[in-house]
């Protein structure tokens, strides 16, 4: 059996995607108060060996909250310690950047609406013009921590 089957075996399904903000209640004020997820729980992990084991960071503390949009769940983490960190802006195109694509309704609206709160696209919003995608609009928003996040609105259909 390959590795790729092994693999697609043992996974069950997407449980989360974690994000490191610098202000855990700036994020909430996002995502809860912008956009709307619902906050689930919040916890304080102070520094042990369990924790360092996990994310391989000496010294690490952090607290966390985690979040939950339609269809997924959002944990937002903000570290104490070390206190030695740093605010990464990877480009789309810089190897380890990584997206989060959401479908929505009117994303004309909403990029209105988040750029009231410091989350602004690298670029501009476009429409796809053919294919089978033709019609659908995206656009990638980048927020104060560096998240990127895509937003995506499906062509409506017009009936004749």
């Amino acid at each position: 059996m390959s590795a790729h089957a092994t693999a697609h075996h043992l996974i069950g399904k997407v449980d989360h995607t974690g994000i490191t903000v610098s202000s855990l209640d700036h994020a909430l004020q996002f995502w809860v108060g912008v956009l709307g997820f619902e906050l689930l729980y919040t916890t304080d992990y102070s520094n042990s060996p369990l924790l360092e084991g996990i994310v391989g960071v000496s010294g690490a503390a952090l607290k966390l909250a985690m979040v939950r949009g339609p269809g997924h769940d959002i944990e937002l983490l903000e570290y104490s310690a070390p206190t030695a960190r740093q605010i990464l802006e990877p480009r789309s195109c810089d190897v380890g950047s990584v997206h989060l694509a959401f479908l929505v309704r009117d994303i004309d609206r909403l990029l209105a609406e988040i750029a009231k709160h410091g989350w602004h696209p690298p670029g501009s919003l476009q429409t796809v013009a053919d294919g089978e995608r033709a019609g659908l609009k995206l656009a990638y928003v980048r927020g104060p921590d560096g998240v990127t996040v895509e937003f995506l609105e499906m062509p409506s259909v017009k009936s004749n």
